[in-house]
């Protein structure tokens, strides 16, 4: 008895050293992971291959998903949506980035939004409709819609959820940030917090809430730099626009408003990028009205000459159909500068819709976000850049106190979580922790 005991003791420890080293040789999450998305790809309909990771995620998946073009006519025409995974953990919490341009910069090993670092968490970040490869052929730009986006959305969550049942944090950036608002809106329950990063909220094609931040942002002796820059490029307009026809030859670009105009929007758009992005200290604005190499290199630097190029906006040609159709935009205030443009009227950008296509604004879905957010939306915190003139359009909390809005002081449209002072870092940190259940580590 004792020795059939002692032999059967043996088989066991036998069985489990196996065991053991069968997970130290084939780790078991790596094949559950891949198991699982080979099961859903078959429910679901998508593919997906594997790539190269960095060091933070365990694996890193490109899975490229089918969707409806129009999601109230689902057995209508199909195009094929990018969905980066990147895992961590089966019980981690997951980071979901609503991107809102394209999102070629995911095929980088070594991407990894902040708040990953900060939650420890898993990471998917999905390209939006319209842009780079998940792009529908034929293209229905009706169909580009912020309910058709926010749909996508909700449907790879609806999948990735079979995989990670714990908290979903979504987030993006500017125009994805935006993204982020609309998708929270058409499906509020589908995440536990939302955090959208420097999105503005605008309610027209011409939102003139801009006009007055440009009127007080900074200080007095920044915003009369800026102005006496953007007057010296108006008053040398003839010396220069040769320097500036040379410049787009060697670029490339064309306009299809003529160069005469493509100068002036230009010169417009130096105050609001200036601002928007704070990379230049006002003290080193050049001002060298003989030498317009310099300053036409200072306008690219800030306002970039390909911004309103016909090749600038054919590579944001969903982005400005978006802008004119549901989710605004600004225009340029001419009264400082009426005697030097032969503009007659505040320029909007009605120019950068798709050849051949009339678009009208319909201001009901950016007016419904804005009451959600206003009276019904709970964990959302809104971060923004105190100088960024998207903050003049950033969301209004003053009915909802289920919210968190952080103005970094000083900031620009690079406002981010890490580089905000320790108090709002700290509060916004906190904050997540609190509303995801996630103990301090």
């Amino acid at each position: 008895m004792n020795n059939l005991t002692t032999k059967n003791d043996l088989q066991k420890v036998a069985a489990i050293l196996l065991v053991v080293l069968l997970i130290a040789v084939f780790p078991v999450q790596a094949q559950e992971l891949d198991t699982i998305l080979n099961r859903l790809s078959k429910e679901y309909h998508f593919t997906y291959k594997k790539m190269k990771t960095g060091d933070f995620f365990k694996e890193k998946y490109l899975l490229e998903v089918e969707q409806p073009v129009d999601h109230k006519n689902p057995e209508g025409q199909k195009f094929t949506q990018r969905v980066f995974l990147s895992h961590k953990g089966f019980n981690n919490p997951v980071v979901f980035i609503t991107e809102g341009y394209s999102a070629d910069y995911a095929e980088n090993p070594y991407v990894k939004s902040e708040l990953c670092s900060i939650l420890d968490a898993n990471q998917i970040i999905v390209e939006h409709r319209y842009f780079s490869k998940s792009t529908p052929k034929p293209l229905d730009w009706s169909q580009l819609t912020v309910y058709n986006a926010a749909s996508d959305h909700h449907r790879i969550n609806e999948i990735l959820k079979n995989i990670y049942k714990g908290k979903w944090l979504s987030t993006g950036i500017s125009k994805g940030g935006q993204t982020t608002i609309y998708y929270r809106y058409f499906y509020p329950d589908d995440v536990d917090v939302s955090v959208p990063y420097v999105a503005p909220l605008n309610f027209s094609i011409e939102d003139k809430r801009v006009y007055r931040f440009l009127k007080t942002v900074g200080t007095d002796e920044c915003r009369s730099k800026v102005r006496q820059y953007q007057l010296l490029m108006f008053k040398n307009k003839d010396k220069f626009m040769p320097v500036f026809r040379k410049i787009a030859k060697k670029k490339k670009l064309t306009y299809r408003m003529g160069f005469d105009k493509a100068y002036d929007l230009l010169v417009f758009e130096y105050s609001f990028s200036f601002f928007q992005w704070g990379q230049v200290d006002c003290n080193d604005i050049p001002m060298f009205e003989d030498s317009a190499k310099v300053e036409l290199e200072h306008l690219n630097n800030v306002a970039g000459l390909d911004w309103i190029s016909d090749q600038g906006i054919e590579k944001l040609q969903p982005f400005f159909y978006q802008a004119l159709a549901e989710i605004g935009f600004y225009g340029y205030d001419i009264t400082p500068f009426r005697q030097y443009t032969t503009y007659t009227e505040n320029p909007t950008f009605e120019f950068t819709a798709p050849e051949g296509v009339k678009v009208k604004y319909d201001p009901v879905p950016m007016q419904k976000v804005d009451c959600f957010i206003r009276h019904t939306a709970k964990n959302m915190i809104f971060i923004y850049g105190e100088n960024d003139p998207w903050s003049s359009t950033s969301v209004d909390l003053t009915y909802n106190s289920n919210n968190l809005k952080i103005v970094k002081p000083g900031g620009s449209h690079r406002t981010r979580i890490n580089n905000l002072p320790d108090d709002q870092r700290n509060m916004v940190i906190s904050t997540l922790k609190e509303w995801l259940e996630i103990g301090d580590k």
